[in-house]
């Protein structure tokens, strides 16, 4: 297999009939999704005059109706880059910049926000012109107006010429310098990591995941082509019920929802609300969680509950397609007890370097129960070809691998720091930009967060750290608690280094669009104020 294309096709041909996306108002079935991939794909073609390889952006809300225009997009020998209707103009428009597309594709719901983000100059053949030497054109195609007599045939052509390193999409994350960095994903990237996922959690055609992440979240790669490539179904859940917990439970009954990969924030809902009380999810038997790390406590909740599923904790960045550890949860854990990451998964290599360059042996130290840390690196077919337009970036993240000098091996370093624990596994420290430098001691910040899981009455918390006031904050949601009572939580699980200096409460955690907290948010509107 060299194309993810063949997903959709071979789904096609065994399940013609069976939903393989779908909302509260309709869906897609393979033949369908099928039929209007290829209509869009040729469209695509005609419209951008044949080219390959070339970003197209697709601006569409979460809908059944995107994955045909995504699937349309590669159909068309393109790869396709998702946009958010909602996310800050500034951003979109320094996505756009960065891609010069040759299209963006949208419908008659988003095309006066497509205009928005062409004012530079959209002809009346609606292409879009861009000043400057090298800069290229885009046409905005509206799929209200799909063009379904299109040639067809053209996509043979197409398909005969395309080779597994293809491009498939670039999803943008967020980078450090607040330019948003766009990382490009093969098929080959996808098929490898999409057969593991397969594997490792036993997805089939009797599958039926709940979608909560955004497409442009790399999670949603996870569920979508694993739902694709083994005609299981896909139903997007509103966001809306994730701010009404019990339509959530409700959707989740209705449409018999047996698997789940969502952000550790929406699983904390549930734990939160104690929705458990109220309604059961007979039919979920996998929970699967990554994004942020998973405090134990309200997983803790999820497994009285729900003692029969399978609970796995997966991690890694968007540049390994999605992941590249996990670990499937076999024994207890207390409430304040980190979980660890796992193992590599199959296909893929990890390993940790000290800041001298050194690999870090899993051998532990007996008075703290963990190995060393050192900074993650992964390699193999899962490690994405790169950020588009961005070779500075791209060459500081994907490195000959340190560990072989003698022929051209690119690794990725995922700048986050890790540990071993007495079983092997890692165990997540924190991101790199996440240490701090406080009292003289050096501290991860996500092992004071760590530490406020057993702590009765939180529901959700953070801590961030102000610069300028040397202090460390605590946020947190959830009953009110006296500040001596807090101090002396974090005095029986934390050195006196790192207790915090400040005890913030909020009505709310803000979240960001892919529902992880918000510490951006938290460190600009609380640091200023210690």
């Amino acid at each position: 297999m060299k194309n993810i294309l063949e997903f959709i096709e071979n789904s096609a041909l065994k399940y013609p009939d069976k939903l393989a996306v779908a909302d509260e108002e309709g869906g897609l079935t393979y033949g369908q999704m099928e039929r209007l991939s290829r209509q869009i794909g040729a469209w695509i073609y005609e419209k951008t005059d044949g080219v390959r390889n070339k970003p197209v952006a697709v601006l569409l809300d979460k809908k059944p109706g995107s994955v045909a225009a995504y699937m349309g997009v590669v159909y068309s020998g393109n790869f396709y880059v998702v946009l958010d209707a909602e996310m800050p103009a500034s951003r979109a428009e320094s996505i756009l910049g960065t891609l010069n597309p040759v299209a963006v594709v949208t419908d008659i719901g988003h095309m006066e926000k497509a205009l928005e983000l062409s004012r530079n100059g959209v002809d009346e053949d609606g292409c879009h012109g861009q000043e400057g030497e090298n800069k290229e054109v885009f046409r905005i195609l509206n799929l209200d107006e799909l063009d379904t007599s299109a040639d067809q045939s053209v996509l043979d052509a197409v398909r005969s010429r395309a080779i597994d390193t293809d491009p498939v999409y670039a999803l943008f994350t967020s980078g450090s310098t607040g330019v948003p960095k766009g990382a490009v994903v093969s098929h080959r990237n996808v098929i490898s990591y999409t057969y593991w996922y397969t594997e490792a959690f036993g997805i089939d055609e009797s599958t039926i995941f709940g979608s909560q992440t955004p497409f442009y979240f790399s999670m949603s790669v996870s569920d979508l082509y694993s739902t694709l490539k083994n005609g299981a179904t896909l139903y997007i859940i509103p966001k809306a019920y994730f701010t009404f917990p019990m339509k959530l439970m409700e959707f989740m009954n209705t449409y018999r929802i047996n698997t789940i990969y969502w952000v550790p924030s929406a699983l904390q809902i549930v734990a939160n609300y104690k929705l458990f009380q109220y309604a059961q999810l007979p039919e979920l038997k996998k929970v699967l969680f990554a994004g942020e790390v998973m405090p134990t406590k309200p997983l803790n909740y999820w497994i009285q509950n729900l003692p029969d599923a399978m609970y796995a904790n997966l991690f890694g960045p968007t540049e390994t397609t999605d992941i590249c550890t996990y670990y499937v949860v076999d024994r207890v854990f207390a409430d304040d007890e980190p979980l660890p990451m796992g193992h590599a998964c199959n296909n893929c290599d990890v390993f940790v370097l000290d800041e001298n360059g050194r690999e870090v042996s899993p051998e532990i130290d007996p008075e703290t129960g963990f190995s060393r840390e050192g900074e993650l690196y992964a390699r193999g077919s899962f490690v994405a070809l790169g950020y588009f337009g961005n070779a500075e970036k791209t060459r500081e993240a994907f490195v000959q691998n340190p560990l072989n000098p003698y022929y051209p091996e690119l690794v990725y370093k995922t700048g986050d720091l890790v540990k071993y624990n007495r079983y092997g596994e890692l165990v997540y420290v924190c991101r790199k930009d996440y240490q701090i430098k406080h009292m003289g001691y050096r501290i991860e910040l996500g092992e004071i967060e760590a530490a406020a899981g057993a702590i009765d009455g939180i529901r959700s918390y953070a801590c961030i750290y102000d610069d300028a006031a040397d202090k460390i904050v605590f946020i947190y949601e959830g009953r009110k608690k006296d500040e001596t009572e807090l101090l002396k939580a974090f005095q029986e699980r934390v050195p006196h280094y790192m207790e915090p200096n400040r005890f913030v409460r909020v009505t709310s955690m803000p979240h960001n669009a892919n529902g992880k907290i918000d510490r951006k948010r938290l460190k600009t509107e609380y640091a200023q104020h210690v």
